[in-house]
């Protein structure tokens, strides 16, 4: 019975409140029971009756307070980055550049063709001049390149990053200014 309410409602606590209800609810039907049926086929459909009863009333319950808001009067969402959010996008971009610009030209012109350009693979196939089979292993072998480059590149900007405040360290115990 927990597992059809958490199915309904998709939260842990809900659900038990729910089962709580089911169980409530089945032991005040009981007497309604017809003893000819299946009794677990009578839990499961009261079960799945309440848990439909409390869906619909917690949907109307979402629809009152959805209509009562007014729209006017909700702040418009910010679409200007903040500083931190675009330092990062260009960090990411310049990263991918990097990355594409170690594979090997078929490989990079596939992956950008399907990845960025979002071409299909019968169209890479006849703007490559070579079979769909050959531009599905160039994009997958050039994925895996980039993976593997992204990562290489990551790893030396985290090392050289790592050693820099050694060396800020060192000029401050030498007294040396910078």
């Amino acid at each position: 019975m927990f597992n059809i309410a958490y199915k309904f409602v998709g939260r842990h606590d809900e659900a038990e409140d729910l089962t709580q209800d089911v169980f409530l609810k089945l032991f005040k039907s009981l007497k309604t029971f017809d003893r000819r049926a299946n009794f677990s086929t009578w839990l499961i459909s009261v079960s799945r009756n309440l848990c439909i009863d409390h869906y619909r009333s917690t949907r109307r319950e979402h629809e009152v307070v959805t209509h009562d808001v007014d729209a006017s009067s909700l702040a418009q969402p910010s679409t200007i980055e903040s500083p931190l959010t675009m330092l990062e996008r260009r960090d990411r971009v310049g990263l991918l550049r990097a990355a594409l610009d170690k594979l090997a030209p078929s490989l990079r012109t596939a992956v950008m063709l399907r990845d960025i350009q979002e071409l299909s693979y019968q169209e890479i196939a006849e703007r490559l001049d070579v079979p769909e089979g050959t531009v599905k292993s160039r994009i997958n072998r050039g994925r895996t390149e980039l993976a593997r480059q992204i990562a290489r590149l990551r790893e030396q900007q985290e090392s050289a990053g790592a050693k820099s405040p050694r060396r800020s360290s060192r000029r401050h115990k030498t007294g040396v200014s910078g």
